[in-house]
């Protein structure tokens, strides 16, 4: 029998000063059996920092047709693919043909994520964004994160602020370019 996925309740009050976004939001997130408590945590966090009108989790976190995250707008055309962790360079190229933005967010090491893309073909590399954060953060908040979660979002000078269940938790929101 296999095991079924694990529904989580996030209540979020984000506010993302930098891109001027100010929500309050309930998420049910469903951790798959195959999913780490990191990946999850780098989901939802991705889905935080994305959000905007049309945001949605795909349907498939194990690879399908669609992303971890994406962005549709009203005509259901495809504005942002954001895929997590350390997708193949193969992925990243589809997901930046198919939309008009493309987001990696990880929780594993940068250099390595990106160092798998080198010399292989991504359409647009150059705007495709590597997201990270500081070492051990997502780890931290995952650690924090229960089956019903009150999380404060905030970000503010490329500074990432997090209360989780009451444990407060900053990390840096680095970035860079595939290419």
């Amino acid at each position: 029998m296999a095991i079924g996925a694990t529904i989580h309740t996030f209540e979020v009050q984000l506010s993302d000063v930098d891109r001027g976004v100010y929500e309050q939001v309930s998420l049910k997130v469903a951790q798959h059996a195959s999913e780490t408590a990191a990946f999850m945590v780098t989901r939802v966090l991705a889905w935080c920092l994305e959000h905007e009108e049309g945001i949605a989790f795909g349907s498939d976190v194990a690879g399908g047709d669609e992303p971890a995250v994406l962005v549709r707008d009203a005509t259901g055309a495809l504005v942002a693919w954001i895929e997590i962790g350390a997708p193949e360079a193969e992925r990243v190229h589809r997901g930046s043909k198919a939309a008009q933005r493309t987001a990696v967010y990880t929780h594993r090491d940068p250099e390595r994520v990106a160092g798998r893309w080198a010399g292989k073909r991504i359409h647009r590399a150059e705007d495709v964004r590597l997201v990270w954060f500081d070492p051990g953060f997502v780890d931290a908040v995952a650690d924090a994160v229960s089956r019903r979660t009150a999380m404060v979002v905030s970000r503010m000078d490329g500074v990432l602020y997090l209360e989780v269940n009451g444990t407060t938790l900053t990390s840096a929101v680095h970035e860079r370019r595939a290419a």
